[in-house]
């Protein structure tokens, strides 16, 4: 960007099996309508749940926007509770897609690490989410289905600046307007979380800038 702006991603899935609704897309169309504000840009599509499909669309969002942060938003079926998922597995999807097929070797990226960790502290951000009395729960394991798929591309993709947020698919923390608020808490959350490490690492910058400059002067 040009200008001072930041950009978030969001994605959310399609239907599939028993679910004809899926409550992840409507929050998001939500969030995009009511926004996070004048400073940021918020990007959003809908996934197809299907391997290749969404894994070729979140390769090319990343390229297209290239977004400071990426959230997908998916459903955890018989899960009350939110679910904050911390990492990205690499291998082991063997369960079929709406379209009948599974990834060759069930593996994401070829060559690819095991796990990838998001940068995004996403314990605290429970803790916090927990905090205000919220049903919340802190996980590293997505489950490896689609939304762990697409989780691990972005966090590939995006070099860990991601967030997989699992909702539940009914209930009250499934509705458009409970949901929206508590994804706009997070996406908040997150982008201060990426500041205060760009802070972090130009204060260590200046440090050593400073350290070498002061050895300089001494010799």
């Amino acid at each position: 960007h040009g200008d001072s702006s930041e950009s978030v991603l969001f994605s959310g899935f399609g239907p599939f099996r028993q679910y004809l609704f899926n409550p992840s897309w409507p929050a998001v169309q939500g969030l995009k309508m009511s926004g996070l504000g004048e400073d940021v840009d918020i990007h959003i599509k809908e996934l197809p749940v299907s391997y290749r499909k969404a894994q070729e669309l979140v390769v090319l969002l990343w390229k297209t926007f290239s977004p400071q942060l990426a959230i997908h938003v998916r459903i955890a079926p018989g899960s009350s509770a939110i679910i904050l998922e911390q990492s990205g597995k690499n291998e082991g999807y063997k369960s079929r897609d709406v379209c009948g097929t599974c990834p060759a070797d069930g593996r994401c990226v070829v060559g690819g690490p095991g796990r990838i960790d998001s940068v995004m502290d996403m314990k605290s951000l429970a803790r916090r989410l927990r905090g205000r009395g919220l049903d919340v729960i802190y996980s590293r394991d997505p489950g490896r289905y689609l939304c762990d798929f697409v989780y691990y591309t972005s966090l590939y993709q995006g070099k860990g600046r991601a967030a997989l947020v699992h909702v539940p698919a009914s209930g009250r923390l499934a509705s458009t307007q409970t949901l929206v608020p508590i994804l706009r808490d997070i996406a908040h959350a997150l982008l201060q979380q990426l500041q205060g490490a760009a802070g972090s690492e130009e204060r260590l910058k200046t440090d050593a800038v400073e350290t070498s400059g002061a050895s300089v002067v001494k010799l």
